[in-house]
C-alpha cells in the first residue's frame, strides 16, 4: 500500500529525527533519576543546535523549558511532546498555503532559487495541483541558460496540459515573461508560473536579470509579480539561511517552498528559517510526484521531526 503524505514526510524526516531522539534519549538517561537541571538543559540546547534548528530556536525552546519544567522529573517522551509543541508554535504562523488572488487574472508567481533546488519540478507540481483545482496555468521557461530546465518544464507542461512559453538558448527571460503574461491574460489563465535561472556564482548578473524580469512584467501589469516564491533544498541545511538572505536582497521574496525533505537529515532547517525570517512556508516536498508537494502543516511537521 502506498504511504500517505504524512507517512512519507515522517519517513523523510527519519534522519533528522534520529539526531534529535538519540540526543534526547541520551540526556534523559543521565537525569532520569533526578530533576531537570541546568546541565541537562545545556545538553539539550546542544542537541537542538546540532539538529539544524539553529541557535535562536534552541535558546527559545530552552527558555520555555526553564520556565515551565525546571526542577521537575521528565521522561524522553515528555520532552518530545513539549519539544513538538514548541516547534509547532514557531511554525504555526508561517504555515500559509499559496493562495491565488482571484482579482488577478493571471496571478503571477515568480519562482526563484539556486540551481538544483527543484524550482522547475516545483513549478510543474504546482501547475498540476492547480489543474486539479480546475484552474488554468501558463508556464514560462525563464531559465534559458539550461536546456535541461526548458525540456523539463515542457514535459511538465505536456503532462498537465499547460502552455509553456520558451525561447532559444540564452533567450531574453524578461521578454519571455512579458510574452507569457500577455498570452495568459488573453487566454483568461488563472496563474502564470515563471521559472528563472539560479546562478549565484555571479550574483550581480542574476540580480540584474531578476530585476529586469520584474521591471518588464510591470509594463503589462504594474502589480506583478504577485508572489515571489523562493525554493530551497532541505539537504543544504544552514546554507538555506544564507540563500534566503541573498535572494531577499535581490527581490521581495513573499514565501518559501522547501524540497527534498525525503532525503535530508536537516529537516530542522525549516524551523530555523521560520524563526529567523518569518516568511510564509507555502509547501514542502518529499518526492518527485505532483502529490509529493503539499501545503505545509506545522503540527504534522513538528511531530514528524521529533519522531512522534
Amino acid at each position: 500500500m502506498a504511504l500517505g503524505f504524512f507517512s512519507r514526510l515522517k519517513e523523510g524526516l527519519t534522519r533528522s529525527t534520529q539526531k534529535l531522539t538519540e540526543g534526547i534519549t541520551g540526556i534523559t538517561a543521565v537525569f532520569r533519576k533526578r530533576r531537570l537541571d541546568d546541565a541537562a538543559l545545556d545538553e539539550l540546547e546542544d542537541v537542538l543546535i546540532s539538529a539544524d534548528l539553529g541557535t535562536d530556536v534552541a535558546r527559545r525552546v530552552i527558555a520555555s523549558f526553564r520556565r515551565s519544567r525546571f526542577g521537575t522529573e521528565v521522561t524522553d517522551e515528555e520532552i518530545k511532546q513539549a519539544l513538538a509543541e514548541e516547534i509547532s508554535a514557531i511554525l504555526e504562523p508561517v504555515a500559509q498555503p499559496l493562495r491565488l488572488d482571484p482579482a488577478k487574472r493571471p496571478h503571477v508567481v515568480l519562482v526563484v532559487g539556486v540551481n538544483g533546488t527543484g524550482k522547475t519540478t516545483t513549478i510543474g507540481k504546482l501547475a498540476q495541483n492547480y489543474r486539479e483545482q480546475g484552474k488554468r496555468a501558463v508556464l514560462v521557461a525563464g531559465d534559458t541558460f539550461r536546456a535541461a530546465a526548458v525540456e523539463q518544464l515542457q514535459i511538465w507542461g505536456d503532462r498537465v496540459g499547460a502552455p509553456v512559453i520558451a525561447g532559444g538558448r540564452n533567450a531574453d527571460a524578461a521578454g519571455l515573461a512579458f510574452e507569457a503574461l500577455t498570452k495568459a491574460a488573453t487566454d483568461g489563465a488563472d496563474v502564470l508560473l515563471i521559472d528563472t535561472a539560479g546562478r549565484l556564482h555571479n550574483k550581480a548578473v542574476l540580480m540584474d536579470e531578476l530585476r529586469k524580469i520584474i521591471r518588464v512584467l510591470r509594463k503589462r501589469d504594474e502589480t506583478a509579480p504577485h508572489s515571489v516564491l523562493l525554493v530551497l533544498d532541505a539537504t543544504t541545511g544552514q546554507n538555506a539561511v544564507q540563500q534566503v538572505r541573498v535572494f531577499k536582497e535581490m527581490v521581495d521574496v513573499t514565501g518559501l517552498v522547501v524540497t527534498k525533505l525525503d532525503g535530508s537529515a536537516r529537516g530542522g532547517i525549516v524551523v530555523a528559517l521560520a524563526e529567523t525570517f518569518g516568511l510564509p512556508v507555502h509547501a514542502v516536498g518529499v518526492g518527485e510526484k505532483a502529490g509529493d508537494l503539499r501545503p505545509f502543516d506545522a503540527g504534522d511537521f513538528a511531530r514528524g521531526l521529533v519522531g512522534m
